[in-house]
């Protein structure tokens, strides 16, 4: 067999050598791009699982509320008397301030406020707090704990609203607000906070300083429809 020339040789080698380091120089860059790809893809998923569990959640949360205003609802059907008109969902604004006011209930004694609150869960805080911790215990013993917002300053803020609401349309009267917890499971004592049906009784039908006529009461009515 004949030999290759040294100067061929070395020219082969050159190649050889050059395409090798080319070669793994590829290979590093090629595995490099697939690592950065995979890497992406995982954060995406991620992404993609928390915004689905963000989902499930706030459409839970949303679930529990409406449950929790029907069930309030029925609960003030309970204690109505024949002169009382409960009134459910309502919107109003003033002033660019918006807000929906699950029940109202309307009588001679006045315009009553009930904001309803279906935390599982129990609940610590004061009537000045910006928020309230609620604390779940799982069957596994685990407890949990999460800030949700004050219900106290939600019904102030309703009854700031509702109150200049009619105020501007000619009805000038004084608005009660309350906060339902409907699983009662709270250490917070606030005249603001209703636990039992005889406190939501003693609300709506202890005669005050307020008197509404019949005429007054329709009136309030018709601009909360």
């Amino acid at each position: 067999m004949s030999k290759i020339p040294l100067k061929n040789r070395v020219f082969y080698k050159y190649i050889l050598t050059h395409f090798s380091y080319y070669g793994n120089g590829l290979y590093y860059n090629v595995s490099m791009i697939y690592a950065a790809i995979a890497i992406v893809v995982i954060i995406l998923i991620i992404i993609i699982i928390q915004s689905v569990r963000r989902k499930a959640d706030t459409a839970e949360i949303i679930k529990a509320g409406r449950l929790g205003e029907k069930t309030a609802t029925a609960i003030l059907r309970k204690f109505l008397r024949d002169d009382d008109h409960l009134l459910t969902n309502v919107s109003i604004s003033f002033d660019g301030k918006q807000t929906e006011l699950d029940n109202i209930i309307i009588n001679k004694n006045g315009i009553f406020i009930f904001e309803v609150k279906n935390y599982n869960g129990y609940l610590t805080g004061s009537e000045e707090d910006f928020e309230w911790q609620k604390y779940k215990v799982t069957d596994a013993g685990n407890v949990y704990e999460k800030p949700v917002k004050n219900p106290i300053r939600q019904v102030k803020r309703q009854i700031y609203i509702l109150h200049h609401y009619l105020d501007r349309r000619g009805v000038n009267i004084w608005v009660e607000g309350y906060v339902m917890l409907l699983h009662g499971r709270s250490a917070v004592t606030s005249q603001y906070v209703l636990k039992t049906g005889r406190d939501i009784d003693r609300a709506i039908h202890t005669p005050g300083n307020v008197k509404l006529t019949p005429k007054t009461i329709r009136t309030i009515i018709d601009l909360l429809r």
